[in-house]
């Protein structure tokens, strides 16, 4: 194959892309594109943790502990949740969101800019389940390596959305005695 052959099969598959895009859309400005980027980059990122698992030889257990599981779901949700809600971190989101006001105690309500690449990075800055997938893949990542540490990070995590769901529980009571 030559490069005009090569440069027609380029651009069919292009043509092809695009028009699945507008039926998938249905009219709607979805960035299936950005989608895909960012599957890829995902995908990259975890071929990128395995390596370097296998090549510093650390076992992989067969399964993972139950305790493990659990405070692995507790300080996902909780970093999570910081990374892509809390007002201390908007610094961090900013230049990929637009502020929209506030959405709960010490969380944010943003937008995803809606320029090109940026609309697919807003959306996963802002979204705690999407920020999740990469919070708890980083998570099992440094358990696997670095397991002292990452489970002691962990604690702190879990600890602190214990504290946080204490917090709202007080303040649940507080309003209920008192009728605000």
């Amino acid at each position: 194959m030559g490069p005009a052959s090569d440069g027609r099969i380029a651009e069919r598959l292009k043509r092809r892309l695009r028009r699945v895009e507008r039926t998938y859309s249905a009219g709607e400005d979805r960035p299936l594109r950005g989608y895909a980027a960012a599957m890829t980059a995902f995908g990259v990122y975890t071929a990128g943790w395995a390596t370097v698992v296998k090549v510093r030889g650390r076992p992989v257990p067969d399964r993972p502990a139950p305790w493990d599981v659990a405070l692995t779901a507790v300080a996902t949700f909780r970093l999570s949740r910081l990374l892509s809600k809390a007002s201390v971190t908007s610094p961090l989101r900013a230049p990929l969101t637009t502020f929209q006001g506030s959405q709960g105690p010490a969380e944010l309500h943003e937008e995803a800019r809606s320029e090109g690449a940026k609309n697919t990075a807003g959306e996963l800055v802002t979204c705690p389940f999407c920020m999740s997938v990469w919070v708890a893949s980083t998570l099992t990542a440094g358990q696997l390596l670095w397991p002292r540490a990452t489970r002691t990070a962990m604690g702190a995590l879990t600890a602190l959305a214990g504290a946080d769901a204490l917090q709202l529980t007080y303040s649940a009571l507080v309003a209920k005695s008192t009728g605000e």
